[in-house]
């Protein structure tokens, strides 16, 4: 049984549109999932799906004639001379794919749907071939609302909690698998399991298949060991700035090797960068970004038990908020900061337990650099009854 997720309510008005349909986002996040669900609404029978992970794919799109692929796909059944649609999963496993899909789309006005797992290939090689041919849609780990309807905790009226103000009754039905979510992530699988031990498992099996298929992909086969010990230090750094010579020093690694490691991480959706936010770009550049990880249980699993509280619910909302809009952080040379400028007009802080004196704070802070729009958010509610806040399962 498919689980209806919200970001399907995007991708199923484009599967009507010609251009190719683009799914991305990090391995096991849910693409492979989305793109069968759209071949379920093809109303037609003219159509069919391929696994690019599978030899006898990789040998059959491999050919360097195309039209010797297109004579095979008729002996699947498919027929080019009536609409046709073709789904294609992990298409950056076979190098020629987006030069095939462009000629295939452009003499036969075939319908692609494909998913693939590195932002690089997909927006850049994969973008040059396919020029204004295709819409690149990128999947997440699992929203909290997405993730309760997991859990089978349906709650239809949760869009009126939005970014608002705390609610008792709303915190108090949700908050255990709020907990669970930013303990353990989003990862659909992950979700599903009812043990603690085969959430762990599930989750170290995504580390090493990420390690072993991704990275192995798009880098140089001998970089697993040294990257691997990278993104553990990472992982208990979520949330601080990216010193690329002293993360180097600690590492055994050349500070440009580092860098190169984290445009790698990127790119794969592992780890994502918040740029300072400033108005004037040479300053912007100087500052260095903050590291923060894609899904919260795999950060969780990376560092064990080095990371405090207040880090792991800090990266959960910078994840929560990413779903929804850019963000940035703020710091004065002095110190100060605010942790979060969201879609350059919000500011943002976060706080396990907020008081009244955060939010003055904040109206303080935000006011000083000319921001109105302010939002504290809080993980638990506090002893002294202070409700001023949004709670962090209220961030959709």
């Amino acid at each position: 049984m498919v689980i209806d997720r919200i970001s399907f309510k995007e991708l199923l008005p484009h599967l009507k549109n010609r251009q190719v349909t683009v799914i991305t986002g990090m391995r096991r996040v849910g693409k492979s999932t989305a793109m069968h669900f759209l071949m379920q609404q093809v109303k037609h029978d003219n159509k069919i799906a391929f696994d690019c992970e599978r030899i006898e794919v990789r040998t059959l799109f491999n050919q360097p004639d195309y039209e010797s692929i297109v004579d095979e796909l008729k002996l699947y059944g498919l027929n080019f001379a009536k609409p046709a649609v073709i789904a294609l999963d992990e298409i950056q496993l076979i190098e020629n794919l987006p030069s095939f899909i462009k000629y295939v789309y452009d003499t036969y006005g075939v319908k692609f749907i494909v998913t693939g797992s590195s932002a690089y290939y997909m927006k850049n090689r994969f973008s040059e071939s396919l020029s204004g041919r295709k819409r690149i849609f990128e999947m997440y780990p699992l929203s909290f609302p997405e993730f309760l309807q997991f859990k089978k905790s349906r709650y239809p009226e949760y869009g009126q909690y939005a970014l608002k103000l705390f609610d008792a009754a709303w915190y108090n039905r949700c908050k255990k698998l709020y907990e669970e979510y930013i303990r353990f992530g989003g990862f659909p699988e992950v979700a599903l399991q009812r043990k603690v031990s085969d959430k762990k498992e599930l989750l170290r099996d995504i580390i090493n298949s990420y390690i072993e298929m991704d990275v192995k992909l798009l880098s140089d086969y001998s970089v697993s060991d040294e990257l691997y010990k990278l993104v553990k230090l990472l992982a208990a750094r979520a949330g601080s700035k990216v010193d690329y010579t002293k993360l180097g020093r600690v590492a055994g690694l050349h500070r440009h090797k580092v860098n190169n490691y984290l445009q790698l991480m990127e790119n794969t959706f592992l780890v994502y960068l918040v740029k300072p936010f400033t108005k004037n770009i040479d300053q912007e550049v100087s500052q260095q970004p903050k590291i923060y990880f894609s899904d919260t249980g795999i950060m969780n699993e990376l560092a064990g038990e080095q990371l405090s509280g207040g880090q792991v619910f800090e990266n959960a909302i910078a994840t929560q908020l990413k779903c929804l809009g850019e963000i940035q952080y703020y710091q004065k040379k002095s110190g100060q900061e605010i942790d979060f400028i969201f879609k350059g007009n919000m500011a943002v802080e976060v706080k396990q337990t907020a008081i009244e004196q955060d939010r003055q704070t904040l109206m303080q802070r935000a006011g000083a650099i000319g921001i109105k729009k302010k939002m504290l958010v809080s993980r638990y509610l506090p002893a002294d009854g202070f409700s001023g806040f949004v709670w962090g399962g209220n961030i959709f």
